[in-house]
């Protein structure tokens, strides 16, 4: 039997996360890596994190 996956999504903005309506209005939350290590200890399955700041600064990808 398949198990359901977790998989977690994070938006950035200005270094930070945020939680957006609809991409606007940004709302900050902390710091991302916190995030990033409470995830790491509940054993997500994938993370995905968004720059959303990276389009409309004309920044490709950050690697």
């Amino acid at each position: 039997m398949l198990r359901p996956r977790i998989i977690p999504c994070l938006l950035v903005h200005d270094k930070g996360l945020v939680k957006t309506e609809h991409f606007k209005n940004p709302r900050y939350l902390g710091d991302p890596m916190n995030a990033v290590r409470i995830f790491n200890e509940k054993e997500v399955d994938e993370l995905i994190i968004l720059d959303i700041d990276a389009t409309a600064e004309g920044r490709g990808f950050g690697f």
